[in-house]
């Protein structure tokens, strides 16, 4: 999700040991891992409370439909792959109108 490798996560330790100091770091560590328990805890709750403040018909609604991104690629994106389709008018316009003749001395 991050991206992040072992040698960033070493950096981040060292970097951890000099700021908080080796005696107070594991309880850091610790704060920092209740508080994106909690973060996750109240994002999911956030999502939830959407659905029920939205009302009925909304059950469905899923929240990454909602990212910019995602909707212009679920409705323009897929609006130009969207082959033209030909119908029966169509060919026997094009059955009717004879091809343009070549002229040499048009060059």
């Amino acid at each position: 999700m991050f991206d992040i490798g072992s040698g960033e996560i070493i950096g981040l330790a060292i970097l951890g040991m000099i700021l908080v100091g080796p005696d107070r770091l594991p309880k850091a560590a610790a704060d920092a891992a209740r508080f994106i328990k909690r973060l996750r805890e109240v994002t999911s709750g956030a999502g939830d409370e959407l659905k029920k403040n939205l009302g009925p018909g909304f059950e469905t609604l899923d929240i990454r439909d909602l990212n910019p991104k995602n909707l212009i690629q679920k409705h323009v994106l897929d609006a130009v792959d969207d082959k033209p389709r030909v119908t029966n008018s169509t060919k026997a316009v094009r059955a009717k109108k004879p091809p343009a003749q070549f002229d040499p001395d048009m060059l």
